[in-house]
């Protein structure tokens, strides 16, 4: 990961994406120079080995395992990183935030949020993932919790346009849905952490199976990217308060809206038609039950 091959705006989420997999003391270093203030490109290596009570060797070797060539490649990206204007985004939530406060800051979350995703954002394994939906005699979709919700938002945007998407939220229908997919099929699993084992379980199996396999995640190294054929990632800043998961709902409904366009787009006027089928039929009942 250099400068040259990175948009800046991918740099932080690349960033995050590795904190996982790193150790509490690698976490500490790197915690260390996002908190610092006045971060800049002459920061000696030693002064960040001491305040964070590391060997510079240790902090060479946490740069290069975030994927610098070492760390002045690391500080000037993170310098860079952080003089752009959606990193500067991101505000804790306080006690003491007044409604004006919250609401500036939950929105600047997510719109730094969606900025970040589109920056790491892979176009080739977008179109391959549009192309595998469109394709498809089944799609599956996978998730728990409010990624479930997710999945069902996306599904129902499908099914107005003709093309039908079944959700799975339970652990032993998704198991029995992939054991049952074969090479024209496609299993979606959607998880924020890529660590939801019946998410993780399923698409496992679905690839098994000869089915192609999708991920909607927030880490592109976690369990389930690494079992899936394709890896469609959004990105947040976490807070004590919000944690991750909100804004990065943002991001993957925005993902999942693009997909949608996408895919409709591959045969237009059948979308278009199935639409007004649709729309059609919903505001039929709607007269038929006096406009309720």
């Amino acid at each position: 990961m250099t400068l040259t091959s990175l948009d800046l705006k991918a740099v932080g989420p690349r960033i995050r994406m590795m904190m996982p997999h790193l150790t509490p003391l690698e976490a500490k270093v790197v915690e260390t120079v996002f908190g610092r203030r006045g971060f800049d490109e002459t920061i000696p290596l030693k002064q960040i080995a001491e305040e964070a009570g590391v060997s510079e060797a240790m902090v060479v070797k946490i740069a290069k395992k975030l994927g610098f060539s070492g760390y002045r490649d690391f500080r000037t990206a993170v310098y860079e990183y952080s003089r752009l204007p959606t990193a500067e985004m991101h505000q804790e939530l306080s006690v003491d935030d007044s409604s004006a406060e919250i609401v500036q800051k939950v929105f600047r979350t997510s719109i730094q949020a969606l900025e970040e995703t589109l920056a790491i954002l892979d176009m080739d394994d977008f179109d391959r993932a549009a192309d595998l939906l469109y394709r498809a005699r089944n799609r599956d979709f996978y998730g728990v919790g409010g990624s479930a919700q997710i999945a069902r938002d996306v599904s129902h945007k499908f099914l107005r346009i003709g093309i039908r998407a079944s959700v799975y939220d339970d652990s032993h229908m998704m198991l029995m849905s992939a054991s049952l997919l074969g090479a024209d099929d496609i299993a979606v699993g959607f998880s924020h952490s890529g660590n939801t084992s019946a998410v993780i379980d399923a698409i496992h199996l679905a690839r098994k199976s000869g089915a192609r396999t999708l991920a909607i995640t927030n880490y592109d190294n976690s369990p389930l990217a690494t079992v899936a054929d394709i890896v469609l990632c959004s990105t947040a800043q976490g807070s004590p308060l919000m944690g991750e998961n909100a804004a990065a709902r943002i991001a993957q409904l925005n993902i999942l809206d693009a997909l949608f366009v996408a895919v409709a787009q591959r045969d237009y006027q059948a979308a278009e038609r199935n639409l007004g089928r649709t729309m059609s039929a919903v505001t039929s009942k709607r007269r038929d039950k006096g406009g309720s």
